[in-house]
């Protein structure tokens, strides 16, 4: 069991190194900037969302208890 653990672990590792392309540092700044661009405005969406659907449903419950 531990010897194909260890060989699991070699063989992942090499593969990593000898078939995985890598994207270059540039690449890999500018999908940074991408993904926390679009995380941010996903984020504010739901923050709005949030927003108006806690409104709605104050002045639906307001609306009831009067």
């Amino acid at each position: 069991m531990e010897s194909s653990l260890v060989d699991y672990f070699k063989a992942s590792f090499e593969e990593l190194k000898t078939k995985v392309t890598w994207p270059t540092w540039a690449e890999a700044q500018k999908l940074t900037v991408t993904v926390a661009t679009f995380s941010v405005l996903f984020a504010l969406a739901i923050w709005g969302i949030d927003i108006v659907m806690s409104e709605v449903l104050d002045f639906y419950f307001n609306g009831i208890n009067t």
